[in-house]
């Protein structure tokens, strides 16, 4: 295939031609499915994990965090820089260049993988006593971590293939192989972990391999397609030599970006850390609502991912009035369904909070949390999706201190908060308004951002 391929042609291809909004809820839609399955997998892993008992529960909660920041840094971020480079070459007619991108990004994801696992294997242990962590739950902590976080690898390549595959605007493949990998991952888990017939189980780890394998699986196959020319790029690994034009294309947006995912987990142990300060029942209340959270942010990934091959390819093709108009009718529709699910379960706070629990103070903590911070999600969905958005434009600065504010606003308040003899009510105010702030600020930071040249 050559640059003068009518598909390469920039105005031929339906991102840059089709009517936005139809567009992005077609490219959104198996996305949000995908992650919506991922995130079933990993109540499948909680469920299979306490099975074991209270110490593997305990000592899951510690490295859980880590793993999921494991996916945020990969796919999100570094992620979303790898779909925005590819996606403005597309969008300028470049094939040439996306292919290259390509080979630069496997690099990057291989290079990151293994820093990844460096780091956790060697100071994994000391990060799980910073959270509380001791005896047995430490040391159960430390193997699983140890043989989880030894696939990292296998996670950042996933990710990086997947990125790549997106930012052609194809979100069937990426969509269609995290579905199968987390069908393959759940049994593998519960087999290997619990065992079966006369095989005992591995444990915690066992739910590990399970998870290393059904990744690997997965690379392999965006290997497969990749390099066999499937996609609108072909992804050579001989013959291509590194280009540190290249590489900075990727890491202007992916390397600043990670900075998002760093201060939003940070922002959540800060915040656990304060509730915890209350009580066993605020902070099973502060849970069930989190737990919501967590489900909610695959709709707003969904669709930001959708997005950012939408804005690179317009400003790959000069169009930035078009990329721009992507960026807004991506936050609205994030911003609404959100907003949707936040104003239900104020209303109705029992009909998620019922699910989980039946304890009288449990309850009344997590609906007093759904009532206060539910019809703020909307600002949530809002400012994440426009942080997506931001990728595909270059230009991801201004959402990165949006999150930094909201860091600052939950550990100098809270620290304020915990001095005094504040209730939970106080606190679950403080994670709204710091969703509020959030998702204020990323509008302002991308209003006042200038895109293109």
């Amino acid at each position: 295939m050559s640059n003068s391929t009518p598909a390469s042609a920039p105005a031929a291809h339906p991102l840059l031609i089709g009517p936005i909004l139809p567009t992005l809820v077609q490219l959104a839609v198996p996305n949000v499915v995908a992650m919506v399955l991922a995130v079933l997998v990993s109540i499948a892993e909680t469920w299979t994990i306490g099975r074991l008992g209270t110490v593997p529960l305990a000592a899951m909660a510690l490295v859980f965090p880590f793993a999921m920041l494991t996916g945020m840094m990969s796919a999100g971020a570094m992620g979303g820089g790898v779909s925005s480079a590819v996606s403005r070459a597309l969008g300028g007619g470049d094939l040439l260049r996306a292919n290259t991108l390509a080979f630069h990004a496997l690099v990057i994801g291989t290079v990151a993988g293994l820093l990844y696992t460096a780091v956790f294997l060697l100071f994994g242990p000391v990060f799980y006593g910073w959270l509380g962590g001791q005896g047995d739950v430490l040391q159960e902590a430390a193997r699983y971590s140890d043989v989880l976080f030894a696939g990292a690898l296998l996670v950042w390549l996933s990710n990086t293939l997947a990125s790549v595959v997106r930012g052609t605007g194809n979100m069937r493949v990426p969509s269609l192989t995290i579905i199968l990998t987390s069908i393959l991952q759940i049994p593998l888990g519960i087999v290997l972990g619990l065992g079966i017939g006369s095989f005992e189980g591995l444990g915690m780890v066992g739910v590990a391999l399970g998870h290393i394998i059904a990744t690997g699986a997965g690379v392999v196959y965006f290997l497969w397609f990749l390099m066999t020319g499937r996609g609108r790029l072909t992804l050579a690994l001989r013959g291509v030599a590194l280009q540190s034009e290249m590489l900075i294309d990727i890491l202007k947006v992916g390397a600043v970006a990670l900075a998002s995912p760093l201060q939003s987990v940070l922002a959540v142990l800060i915040f656990t850390g304060l509730v915890a300060r209350l009580g066993v029942e605020a902070l099973a209340g502060y849970s069930i609502g989190q737990r919501l959270e967590f489900l909610l942010i695959p709709i707003s990934f969904g669709i930001g991912v959708a997005a950012v091959p939408m804005v690179g390819m317009a400003m790959g093709a000069g169009q930035v009035a078009r990329a721009r108009k992507v960026a807004w009718t991506a936050g609205r529709l994030s911003a609404f369904n959100l907003a949707v699910v936040g104003i239900i379960v104020a209303l109705f706070p029992d009909l998620w909070a019922g699910l989980f629990s039946r304890e009288a103070a449990v309850l009344d903590h997590a609906r007093q949390y759904l009532r206060i911070v539910g019809p703020a999600f909307a600002f949530f969905g809002l400012g994440l999706t426009l942080y997506f958005a931001s990728q595909g434009s270059g230009k991801i600065l201004g959402p990165v201190l949006a999150s930094s504010i909201r860091l600052v606003l939950v550990a100098g308040v809270g620290w304020w908060l915990a001095q005094g003899d504040s209730d939970a009510s106080a606190y679950f105010g403080l994670v709204a308004a710091a969703m509020v702030l959030y998702g204020i600020s990323t509008v302002l930071a991308v209003r006042w951002t200038r895109w293109g040249k």
